[in-house]
Protein backbone atom coordinates (compact mmCIF):
# COMPACT_ATOMS: atom_id res chain seq x y z
CA UNK A 1 0.00 0.00 0.00
CA UNK A 2 1.78 3.57 -0.92
CA UNK A 3 2.70 6.20 1.81
CA UNK A 4 -0.35 8.57 1.92
CA UNK A 5 -0.04 12.10 2.76
CA UNK A 6 -0.46 13.36 6.10
CA UNK A 7 -2.34 16.38 5.72
CA UNK A 8 -5.57 17.53 3.78
CA UNK A 9 -7.90 20.46 3.01
CA UNK A 10 -11.59 20.01 3.56
CA UNK A 11 -14.47 22.06 3.40
CA UNK A 12 -16.86 21.72 6.65
CA UNK A 13 -20.38 23.37 6.97
CA UNK A 14 -20.16 26.35 9.44
CA UNK A 15 -23.40 27.27 9.66
CA UNK A 16 -27.39 26.43 8.62
CA UNK A 17 -27.91 29.06 5.47
CA UNK A 18 -31.61 29.74 5.32
CA UNK A 19 -31.89 30.53 1.61
CA UNK A 20 -28.96 30.26 -1.13
CA UNK A 21 -25.93 28.96 0.78
CA UNK A 22 -23.52 31.66 0.98
CA UNK A 23 -19.12 31.09 1.27
CA UNK A 24 -19.79 32.58 4.93
CA UNK A 25 -21.78 29.15 5.87
CA UNK A 26 -18.47 27.24 4.60
CA UNK A 27 -15.15 27.25 6.19
CA UNK A 28 -11.73 25.34 4.81
CA UNK A 29 -10.09 23.08 7.11
CA UNK A 30 -7.34 21.03 7.74
CA UNK A 31 -7.12 17.63 8.85
CA UNK A 32 -5.37 14.26 8.77
CA UNK A 33 -5.40 11.49 5.72
CA UNK A 34 -6.63 8.38 7.78
CA UNK A 35 -5.74 5.10 6.80
CA UNK A 36 -8.42 3.04 5.33
CA UNK A 37 -10.27 -0.05 8.03
CA UNK A 38 -11.25 -3.21 6.64
CA UNK A 39 -13.73 -3.13 3.68
CA UNK A 40 -12.44 0.44 3.45
CA UNK A 41 -10.72 2.41 0.35
CA UNK A 42 -8.37 6.10 0.16
CA UNK A 43 -9.77 8.12 -2.61
CA UNK A 44 -7.50 10.89 -4.24
CA UNK A 45 -10.05 13.73 -5.26
CA UNK A 46 -9.31 15.41 -8.09
CA UNK A 47 -13.04 16.95 -9.17
CA UNK A 48 -15.50 18.14 -6.47
CA UNK A 49 -18.85 18.43 -7.89
CA UNK A 50 -20.81 21.56 -7.32
CA UNK A 51 -24.48 21.01 -7.47
CA UNK A 52 -27.82 23.06 -7.55
CA UNK A 53 -29.24 20.05 -5.34
CA UNK A 54 -26.85 20.71 -2.83
CA UNK A 55 -28.98 24.22 -1.54
CA UNK A 56 -31.13 21.53 -0.34
CA UNK A 57 -28.76 19.32 1.47
CA UNK A 58 -27.94 22.08 3.88
CA UNK A 59 -31.06 23.20 4.30
CA UNK A 60 -33.37 22.62 7.34
CA UNK A 61 -36.34 21.29 5.62
CA UNK A 62 -37.91 18.08 4.50
CA UNK A 63 -35.83 16.15 1.64
CA UNK A 64 -34.67 13.10 0.35
CA UNK A 65 -31.71 13.19 2.19
CA UNK A 66 -30.89 14.16 5.94
CA UNK A 67 -29.54 17.34 6.04
CA UNK A 68 -25.38 17.56 5.87
CA UNK A 69 -24.65 18.36 10.07
CA UNK A 70 -23.18 21.34 11.72
CA UNK A 71 -19.16 21.02 11.09
CA UNK A 72 -19.16 17.70 8.72
CA UNK A 73 -17.49 17.89 5.34
CA UNK A 74 -19.58 19.09 2.79
CA UNK A 75 -21.74 15.97 0.77
CA UNK A 76 -20.70 16.39 -2.52
CA UNK A 77 -20.30 14.05 -5.42
CA UNK A 78 -15.91 13.93 -6.81
CA UNK A 79 -13.69 11.86 -9.00
CA UNK A 80 -10.61 10.49 -8.38
CA UNK A 81 -7.99 7.29 -8.33
CA UNK A 82 -8.20 5.18 -5.70
CA UNK A 83 -4.41 5.52 -3.85
CA UNK A 84 -4.97 2.98 -0.69
CA UNK A 85 -7.47 -0.52 -0.41
CA UNK A 86 -8.44 -2.73 1.94
CA UNK A 87 -11.27 -4.00 -0.11
CA UNK A 88 -11.43 -7.21 -2.66
CA UNK A 89 -13.08 -5.19 -5.43
CA UNK A 90 -10.67 -2.19 -5.93
CA UNK A 91 -7.01 -1.98 -6.26
CA UNK A 92 -5.09 1.23 -6.26
CA UNK A 93 -5.06 2.94 -9.52
CA UNK A 94 -8.77 2.55 -9.85
CA UNK A 95 -11.39 5.72 -11.62
CA UNK A 96 -14.15 5.77 -9.19
CA UNK A 97 -16.92 8.54 -8.68
CA UNK A 98 -19.17 8.90 -5.64
CA UNK A 99 -20.37 10.57 -2.41
CA UNK A 100 -16.45 11.51 -1.40
CA UNK A 101 -17.24 15.07 -0.12
CA UNK A 102 -15.32 18.29 -0.80
CA UNK A 103 -12.10 17.11 0.73
CA UNK A 104 -8.91 16.48 -1.16
CA UNK A 105 -8.72 12.72 0.19
CA UNK A 106 -11.49 10.32 0.94
CA UNK A 107 -11.63 7.28 3.40
CA UNK A 108 -14.53 5.78 2.63
CA UNK A 109 -16.67 2.55 2.95
CA UNK A 110 -16.64 0.92 -1.28
CA UNK A 111 -20.41 1.85 -0.69
CA UNK A 112 -19.84 5.53 -1.41
CA UNK A 113 -18.71 4.87 -4.70
CA UNK A 114 -20.97 5.09 -7.45
CA UNK A 115 -19.51 3.58 -10.14
CA UNK A 116 -15.64 2.60 -11.39
CA UNK A 117 -15.05 5.29 -14.36
CA UNK A 118 -14.03 3.04 -16.91
CA UNK A 119 -14.58 4.83 -19.90
CA UNK A 120 -10.84 6.02 -20.04
CA UNK A 121 -10.76 7.40 -23.45
CA UNK A 122 -13.10 10.31 -21.99
CA UNK A 123 -11.72 13.26 -19.26
CA UNK A 124 -12.25 11.88 -15.63
CA UNK A 125 -14.02 15.14 -15.04
CA UNK A 126 -17.31 13.97 -17.47
CA UNK A 127 -18.21 11.62 -14.88
CA UNK A 128 -19.58 14.61 -12.70
CA UNK A 129 -21.53 15.68 -15.28
CA UNK A 130 -22.65 14.55 -18.35
CA UNK A 131 -21.95 10.71 -17.68
CA UNK A 132 -22.66 11.59 -13.86
CA UNK A 133 -25.53 12.76 -11.92
CA UNK A 134 -26.33 15.61 -14.47
CA UNK A 135 -26.63 13.33 -17.23
CA UNK A 136 -28.01 10.08 -15.82
CA UNK A 137 -30.74 12.57 -14.54
CA UNK A 138 -31.54 13.75 -18.16
CA UNK A 139 -31.44 10.48 -19.45
CA UNK A 140 -34.14 8.92 -16.72
CA UNK A 141 -35.89 11.91 -16.15
CA UNK A 142 -36.77 12.35 -19.83
CA UNK A 143 -36.59 8.92 -20.97
CA UNK A 144 -38.43 7.30 -17.69
CA UNK A 145 -40.66 10.19 -16.92
CA UNK A 146 -41.51 12.51 -19.79
CA UNK A 147 -41.42 9.44 -22.32
CA UNK A 148 -41.15 11.50 -25.48
CA UNK A 149 -41.73 10.35 -29.15
CA UNK A 150 -40.56 11.39 -31.89
CA UNK A 151 -41.85 14.29 -33.59
CA UNK A 152 -43.07 15.68 -30.03
CA UNK A 153 -42.31 18.96 -28.47
CA UNK A 154 -39.67 19.06 -26.00
CA UNK A 155 -39.13 22.44 -23.67
CA UNK A 156 -36.30 22.17 -20.95
CA UNK A 157 -35.39 25.29 -18.20
CA UNK A 158 -31.93 26.18 -17.19
CA UNK A 159 -31.45 24.65 -20.57
CA UNK A 160 -27.77 25.72 -21.22
CA UNK A 161 -27.14 24.14 -17.67
CA UNK A 162 -25.66 20.53 -17.41
CA UNK A 163 -28.82 18.99 -17.02
CA UNK A 164 -31.01 20.82 -19.12
CA UNK A 165 -28.62 20.83 -21.89
CA UNK A 166 -28.51 16.71 -22.08
CA UNK A 167 -32.36 16.63 -22.00
CA UNK A 168 -32.24 18.75 -24.86
CA UNK A 169 -29.86 16.90 -27.03
CA UNK A 170 -31.14 13.38 -25.63
CA UNK A 171 -34.74 15.07 -27.18
CA UNK A 172 -32.71 15.26 -30.45
CA UNK A 173 -31.61 12.12 -30.51
CA UNK A 174 -35.41 10.61 -29.84
CA UNK A 175 -36.13 12.43 -33.00
CA UNK A 176 -38.10 15.78 -31.18
CA UNK A 177 -38.37 19.21 -31.66
CA UNK A 178 -36.63 21.21 -28.72
CA UNK A 179 -37.23 24.99 -27.18
CA UNK A 180 -34.97 26.10 -24.64
CA UNK A 181 -35.34 28.58 -21.51
CA UNK A 182 -32.24 30.23 -20.37
CA UNK A 183 -30.54 33.16 -18.72
CA UNK A 184 -29.12 36.00 -20.65
CA UNK A 185 -27.99 36.13 -24.61
CA UNK A 186 -25.02 34.08 -24.10
CA UNK A 187 -26.74 31.47 -22.75
CA UNK A 188 -29.56 31.51 -25.05
CA UNK A 189 -26.81 31.29 -28.14
CA UNK A 190 -25.33 28.20 -26.72
CA UNK A 191 -28.58 26.36 -26.55
CA UNK A 192 -29.15 26.77 -30.32
CA UNK A 193 -25.35 27.04 -31.60
CA UNK A 194 -24.01 24.30 -29.14
CA UNK A 195 -26.55 22.27 -27.99
CA UNK A 196 -28.44 22.33 -30.88
CA UNK A 197 -31.97 23.34 -29.94
CA UNK A 198 -34.39 24.23 -31.95
CA UNK A 199 -34.99 27.48 -30.32
CA UNK A 200 -34.33 28.90 -27.37
CA UNK A 201 -36.00 31.82 -25.13
CA UNK A 202 -34.37 34.55 -22.85
CA UNK A 203 -36.47 34.35 -19.93
CA UNK A 204 -34.59 37.50 -18.05
CA UNK A 205 -35.22 39.72 -21.48
CA UNK A 206 -39.08 38.68 -21.73
CA UNK A 207 -40.18 39.24 -18.34
CA UNK A 208 -44.12 38.75 -18.11
CA UNK A 209 -44.21 38.12 -21.62
CA UNK A 210 -42.75 34.52 -21.14
CA UNK A 211 -45.98 33.04 -21.70
CA UNK A 212 -46.75 34.57 -24.73
CA UNK A 213 -43.15 33.83 -26.53
CA UNK A 214 -44.05 30.10 -25.19
CA UNK A 215 -47.32 29.83 -27.08
CA UNK A 216 -46.00 31.44 -30.07
CA UNK A 217 -42.91 29.43 -30.11
CA UNK A 218 -44.64 26.23 -29.62
CA UNK A 219 -48.10 26.71 -30.94
CA UNK A 220 -48.87 23.47 -30.78
CA UNK A 221 -48.32 23.02 -27.49
CA UNK A 222 -45.67 21.33 -25.25
CA UNK A 223 -45.66 17.65 -25.33
CA UNK A 224 -42.72 17.46 -22.78
CA UNK A 225 -41.67 20.29 -20.07
CA UNK A 226 -38.25 19.14 -18.48
CA UNK A 227 -38.86 21.63 -14.99
CA UNK A 228 -35.33 22.22 -13.41
CA UNK A 229 -36.71 25.82 -11.80
CA UNK A 230 -40.29 25.57 -10.83
CA UNK A 231 -41.52 29.01 -9.70
CA UNK A 232 -42.64 31.98 -12.17
CA UNK A 233 -40.85 30.50 -14.82
CA UNK A 234 -43.36 27.53 -14.86
CA UNK A 235 -46.23 29.04 -14.21
CA UNK A 236 -45.61 30.77 -17.38
CA UNK A 237 -44.87 27.47 -19.21
CA UNK A 238 -47.82 25.02 -18.01
CA UNK A 239 -50.57 26.47 -19.36
CA UNK A 240 -49.44 25.63 -22.57
CA UNK A 241 -49.12 22.06 -22.61
CA UNK A 242 -50.50 19.80 -25.21
CA UNK A 243 -53.32 17.84 -24.60
CA UNK A 244 -51.68 14.59 -22.63
CA UNK A 245 -48.76 16.49 -21.79
CA UNK A 246 -46.25 15.39 -19.06
CA UNK A 247 -43.74 17.66 -16.58
CA UNK A 248 -41.17 16.47 -15.38
CA UNK A 249 -40.05 18.20 -12.31
CA UNK A 250 -36.63 17.59 -11.63
CA UNK A 251 -35.78 20.99 -9.95
CA UNK A 252 -36.73 23.96 -7.87
CA UNK A 253 -33.93 26.31 -9.06
CA UNK A 254 -35.98 29.58 -9.02
CA UNK A 255 -37.16 29.48 -5.25
CA UNK A 256 -34.90 31.26 -2.99
CA UNK A 257 -35.94 29.14 0.48
CA UNK A 258 -38.88 27.23 1.06
CA UNK A 259 -40.11 28.08 4.45
CA UNK A 260 -42.22 29.87 4.49
CA UNK A 261 -43.29 27.83 1.47
CA UNK A 262 -44.31 30.02 -1.46
CA UNK A 263 -47.57 30.64 -2.82
CA UNK A 264 -48.24 30.80 -6.75
CA UNK A 265 -51.05 29.57 -9.25
CA UNK A 266 -53.00 26.83 -8.67
CA UNK A 267 -52.24 24.19 -11.58
CA UNK A 268 -54.52 21.48 -10.85
CA UNK A 269 -57.29 22.62 -13.24
CA UNK A 270 -54.34 22.55 -16.25
CA UNK A 271 -53.92 18.81 -15.50
CA UNK A 272 -57.01 17.63 -15.62
CA UNK A 273 -58.30 19.51 -18.80
CA UNK A 274 -55.08 18.62 -20.86
CA UNK A 275 -55.38 15.70 -19.13
CA UNK A 276 -51.92 16.23 -18.39
CA UNK A 277 -49.39 13.95 -15.77
CA UNK A 278 -46.74 16.09 -13.37
CA UNK A 279 -44.65 13.84 -11.69
CA UNK A 280 -41.27 14.09 -9.22
CA UNK A 281 -37.87 12.04 -9.44
CA UNK A 282 -34.66 11.76 -7.52
CA UNK A 283 -31.67 10.23 -9.62
CA UNK A 284 -30.63 8.11 -6.58
CA UNK A 285 -33.62 6.04 -6.97
CA UNK A 286 -32.19 4.97 -9.99
CA UNK A 287 -28.71 3.83 -8.82
CA UNK A 288 -29.50 -0.08 -10.49
CA UNK A 289 -29.65 1.18 -13.39
CA UNK A 290 -26.81 4.09 -13.65
CA UNK A 291 -24.57 2.34 -16.17
CA UNK A 292 -27.67 1.78 -18.70
CA UNK A 293 -28.03 5.35 -18.79
CA UNK A 294 -23.73 5.89 -18.76
CA UNK A 295 -23.29 3.27 -21.62
CA UNK A 296 -25.54 5.42 -24.18
CA UNK A 297 -24.28 8.68 -22.67
CA UNK A 298 -21.14 7.85 -23.73
CA UNK A 299 -21.69 6.25 -26.68
CA UNK A 300 -23.50 9.65 -27.61
CA UNK A 301 -20.61 11.87 -26.62
CA UNK A 302 -18.01 9.75 -28.83
CA UNK A 303 -20.42 10.06 -31.72
CA UNK A 304 -21.12 13.78 -31.00
CA UNK A 305 -24.91 13.45 -30.71
CA UNK A 306 -24.08 14.73 -26.96
CA UNK A 307 -21.99 18.02 -26.54
CA UNK A 308 -21.05 19.37 -23.18
CA UNK A 309 -19.78 22.72 -21.31
CA UNK A 310 -17.82 22.61 -18.00
CA UNK A 311 -17.27 25.23 -15.87
CA UNK A 312 -14.00 24.76 -13.62
CA UNK A 313 -12.45 26.65 -11.01
CA UNK A 314 -9.58 25.33 -9.00
CA UNK A 315 -8.72 24.62 -6.26
CA UNK A 316 -10.42 23.64 -3.02
CA UNK A 317 -10.96 27.51 -2.13
CA UNK A 318 -12.94 28.26 -5.00
CA UNK A 319 -15.61 25.78 -3.18
CA UNK A 320 -17.62 27.81 -0.15
CA UNK A 321 -18.71 30.83 -3.13
CA UNK A 322 -19.10 27.63 -5.80
CA UNK A 323 -23.21 27.17 -4.51
CA UNK A 324 -23.62 31.02 -4.71
CA UNK A 325 -22.07 31.29 -7.80
CA UNK A 326 -24.84 29.07 -9.57
CA UNK A 327 -27.50 30.66 -8.60
CA UNK A 328 -25.92 33.58 -9.50
CA UNK A 329 -25.83 32.42 -13.22
CA UNK A 330 -21.95 33.00 -13.36
CA UNK A 331 -21.28 29.58 -14.53
CA UNK A 332 -21.07 28.58 -18.38
CA UNK A 333 -21.61 24.92 -18.14
CA UNK A 334 -21.22 22.48 -15.58
CA UNK A 335 -19.70 23.10 -12.69
CA UNK A 336 -16.85 21.55 -11.33
CA UNK A 337 -13.62 22.09 -8.74
CA UNK A 338 -10.23 21.47 -9.80
CA UNK A 339 -7.78 20.18 -7.53
CA UNK A 340 -4.92 19.07 -9.54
Amino acid sequence: MAALAKVQSQVRLRSRPTGIPAAADFQVTHGPVTEPAEGEIVVRNRFLSVEPAMRGWVADLDNYAPPVAIGAVMRAFAAGEVVASRHQGYAEGDRVMGMFGWQEYATVPAGAVTRKVVETDLPLSLSLGVLGINGVSAYFGLTDIGRPVRGETVLVSTAAGAVGSAVGQIAKVIGCRTVGLAGGPDKTRMCTDVFGFDAALDYKALDDGLGAAVAATCPDGIDVYFDNVAGAISDAVVPHLALRGRVVVCGTASIAQWNPRPSGPRRERILLTRRARMEGFVVFDYQDRYEEAVGHLAGWVRDGRLRYAEDFLDGIDACPDAIAGLYRGSNLGKRIIRLD
